[in-house]
């Protein structure tokens, strides 16, 4: 590992300052040597704040050498904001991660990618229908990114990789300690099908709750847009959101998260908010691709052909028939 590589790692493991100001420090090291990271009053000329404390400077490398032989050991990668493969998109957003690590392959920069997240808890016909999209997506060669929760992130998850794209998790821990435990075989089908766990963290971070917010910027940070499938008032999808409208993503509603029939989501503070503030309201995965001018591939319907609620009907039935084969009881 070169000099300047272990002093991202450094600057990734800075206690008390803002991904956003990391980046500025990142910018400020000349790849041989680390004096800001040594001289308190330089770091603060440069983020032009006092900083509240000082690091130890011989334990925040320590901690850095720590996660490189980690990561070695673990076989996982890393890129730094510095690096040419670090995601182009995630480069635009307002307070990127200065180093991300991962493990599988990170995404193609050439192919847009697809946010598909949601509740916990969704519906049947929201668990089917993020399926549904997700899967043909993946039919036209589309990937999903999500983020490994229980509910709708792990039905995106599996219908991308179902319509035969890799598919891309980005996790609030290390990227050898997947959380939920019992999303663990998914993960491994996540790498087995070419795509990549993806983590801010270092190897060895345990899932805190503060971290999940942050990893939703990632999410949309990586996508050209953003599907809520189903999100109550107070869901973190809804946090995703209102990072996809700061970063000028697309961002749509999934049908099933805006039915009246679904109290839950359609009382103006959750889902139903977005689509009454204009958000898009997808129905199939057709509505994404055609936005984009992608060619559908595969057995891909547009439920209703422009009658808003035989599509929303059509949608339902055909969660039905998707919950049953996906083994979820309606």
């Amino acid at each position: 590992m070169s000099e300047r590589g272990l002093l991202d790692l450094i600057v990734a493991r800075l206690p008390g300052i803002s991904a956003r100001e990391k980046i500025l420090l990142c910018d400020s090291l000349d790849g041989e040597s680390d004096p800001v990271l040594k001289s308190r009053p330089e770091t603060e000329s440069l983020l032009r704040r006092r900083l509240d404390s000082w690091w130890d400077a011989d334990m925040v490398r320590m901690l850095a050498e720590r996660d490189a032989q980690k990561a070695r050991l673990q076989g996982i990668d890393w890129v730094s904001w510095v690096d040419p493969g670090y995601p182009p998109l995630l480069r635009e957003i307002y307070d990127p991660p200065v180093v991300l690590f991962y493990r599988g392959i990170l995404p193609d920069s050439g192919k847009p990618l697809v946010a598909v997240v949601g509740t916990r808890r969704p519906s049947a016909p929201a668990t089917a229908q993020a399926f549904d999209v997700s899967r043909g997506l993946g039919r036209a060669g589309v990937s999903v990114v999500s983020g490994l929760a229980l509910g709708t992130d792990a039905a995106a998850h599996r219908g991308n990789l179902d319509g035969g794209a890799p598919t891309f998790a980005v996790l609030g821990s290390g990227v050898d300690e997947v959380y939920p435990a019992s999303n663990r075989s998914l993960a491994r089908s996540v790498l087995a099908g070419g795509g990549a766990l993806i983590s801010e963290y270092p190897p060895g971070t345990a899932p805190r709750k503060w971290n999940f917010p942050a990893r939703n910027r990632i999410i949309s940070g990586l996508c050209r847009g953003v599907l809520i499938v189903e999100a109550p008032e107070k869901s973190g999808a809804l946090i995703t959101a209102r990072f996809a409208l700061e970063q000028n993503r697309e961002l749509w509603v999934a049908s099933s998260g805006v039915t009246r029939e679904n109290p839950v989501v359609f009382d103006k503070r959750g889902t139903g908010r977005l689509a009454e503030d204009g958000a898009e309201v997808v129905y199939s995965a057709l509505d994404i691709l055609e936005m984009w001018n992608v060619e559908p591939r595969g057995p891909e319907r547009r439920p209703g052909a422009g009658n808003a609620s035989a599509a929303r009907d059509a949608v339902l039935a055909e969660a039905s028939s998707l919950a049953c084969s996906l083994g979820i009881a309606l």
